[in-house]
């Protein structure tokens, strides 16, 4: 593995998991628990720590794993993860059945609970947390690796925290799904050319 600056890893985790959470079922669990609940300090509050808690439980195993297994393996298990994201990110995710119109009134501390308990399951076997386990793997540098993935999901679900519906309704999301499933297919291909071309 060649030497990389704390900055990189930071940088490619961002942007990659920025772009993915985009129209994923974790930032419309923020678009519903904005509408229910509407008390944004509190669902980001629980966005930022169960995102920390959730990807630093992934980032711990995506380094042990890159330290398991190395070279070509390393690169074939990266590339194939990466592919199947990017298969991933061309379906748009779903939550419940229930609109997100009707407001709920609890207490700051009931929505940051049910908010930091919601989104720490959604995020369980999500595209972002398995992105998040290939980019530790590949970089060995769990904490700009952790923290740029949590800035991603942060860039992506703070303004629909914030700005609700009326944002969500605005942005491409085909086109954003097409955008994120090209980068995670890049990434892919990026690992898995060494391999096929040497």
């Amino acid at each position: 593995m060649h030497w990389v600056t704390p900055l990189q890893p930071f940088l490619v985790s961002v942007g990659v998991v920025g772009v993915a959470e985009i129209g994923d079922k974790t930032q419309l669990l923020a678009l519903l628990l904005a509408a229910r609940f509407r008390r944004p300090w509190p669902i980001i509050l629980a966005i930022v720590l169960a995102t920390l808690a959730n990807h630093l439980a992934a980032g711990l195993a995506g380094t042990y794993a890159g330290r398991l297994v190395t070279g070509p393996w390393l690169a074939l298990a990266l590339g194939i993860s990466f592919l199947a994201a990017a298969l991933w990110a061309l379906f748009p995710d779903r939550i419940g059945e229930d609109g997100p119109d009707a407001a709920v009134r609890l207490p700051a501390r009931g929505v940051f609970m049910a908010s930091a308990i919601s989104f720490f399951v959604a995020e369980l076997g999500d595209k972002t947390q398995i992105a998040t386990i290939a980019l530790a793997a590949k970089y060995q540098a769990l904490l700009p690796v952790v923290a740029g993935t949590t800035c991603g999901m942060l860039l992506a679900n703070v303004p629909v925290v914030i700005f609700g519906r009326a944002l969500a309704d605005r942005l491409p999301l085909a086109a954003i799904r097409l955008a994120a499933a090209a980068v995670f297919a890049l990434l892919g291909v990026l690992e898995l050319a060494p391999l096929i071309f040497r």
